[in-house]
């Protein structure tokens, strides 16, 4: 069973008469009323991150993925909960002394603090984050309006790069990696965009399971479909020397996930402000392609305007 698949057979119904749960098909929940916005996301290891042997990367990881749920919002993180499971050896006085320097330096990178948590004893590691903002107003999913532009910011695949040479399915020179596992490790998530994203955007979702499986989670309630330029999809220097480099299918590189940067639309009179945001925040803001009516078929294009087809579209979690 699949993700989406457990929450709407099981646990949906549970949220009928709670609007702020926003029926369980987005990324926080919202109490209007209050303003204010709650995410919650758990990380294992051997599946979020491959091992513990770096205490300092995999808390930063982890926390900034948890804000990241926040961000893609337009809502700026305030406070975070942080429990762990584990036991002696994760949990030693070494890498406890790691965590907690690790948390300080984000909380004065981010301007968060935290407020509380728990801890248990475990032999399987595992982290969870509760992630906590305030605001007047979010950014939905499921509000995407026909021909509104498709915009990404930041690049993808250096981090799934990044994890294939952790899992030493890639060999690459001591400079790729360290760039490619920093870039795993440490996500630049985009707080700048934070109290921006509400002036232009119709609806917005972090990259956290892959390009498209992500673009149509933004759309999953909607009769819409899309078209993406295969070429506007931005990729760093670095990524596109080791394309080059071992002779890589882009295709395959697009849609890991773990990327968490903002996928959003926006109405095609808002290209202005965008890209002067974009300019005065020093933020890369991509366009990548356009919301099409239901009768359209979803497309990937090339810049010759062949149609691409794609076998991964995203991480599926299976039940």
């Amino acid at each position: 069973m699949q993700e989406f698949d457990l929450i709407r057979n099981y646990f949906s119904k549970l949220t009928k008469n709670n609007k702020s749960a926003l029926n369980l098909d987005d990324d926080v929940f919202f109490d209007k009323k209050r303003k204010l916005v709650v995410s919650v996301d758990t990380y294992n290891e051997g599946i979020h991150f491959p091992n513990f042997q770096n205490p300092n990367f995999v808390i930063k990881k982890i926390l900034r993925s948890s804000l990241s749920d926040l961000i893609c919002k337009g809502v700026k993180p305030k406070y975070y909960f942080i429990s762990g499971a584990g036991n002696q050896k994760t949990f030693s006085k070494k890498n406890l002394k790691i965590i907690s320097n690790s948390l300080l330096e984000e909380q004065n990178k981010y301007n968060i603090k935290l407020c509380g948590g728990d801890t248990t004893f475990s032999n399987k590691l595992s982290f969870t984050i509760t992630s906590i903002g305030f605001s007047k107003k979010i950014i939905y999913r499921n509000n995407t309006k026909v021909k509104d532009d498709i915009y990404l910011t930041g690049n993808i695949g250096d981090s799934y790069i990044g994890l294939q040479i952790l899992k030493k399915k890639i060999k690459v020179k001591k400079k790729q990696y360290n760039y490619f596992v920093n870039e795993f490790y440490k996500p630049k998530i985009q707080i700048k965009l934070s109290d921006k994203l509400l002036r232009f955007s119709n609806s917005s979702i972090d990259i956290s399971d892959g390009l498209f499986d992500d673009l149509e989670k933004l759309i999953n309630r909607q009769k819409l479909n899309y078209s993406i330029n295969l070429d506007k999809i931005p990729i760093s220097k670095s990524l596109k020397s080791l394309i080059n480099q071992y002779k890589i299918d882009k295709t395959k590189l697009i849609s890991n996930g773990d990327d968490y940067q903002i996928l959003f639309t926006a109405n095609k009179n808002k290209s202005r402000i965008i890209k002067k945001i974009s300019n005065n925040l020093r933020v890369k803001i991509t366009k990548i392609g356009e919301i099409l009516p239901s009768f359209e078929k979803s497309q990937i294009i090339d810049k010759n305007s062949n149609i691409i087809r794609l076998k991964n579209k995203g991480y599926i979690h299976q039940f």
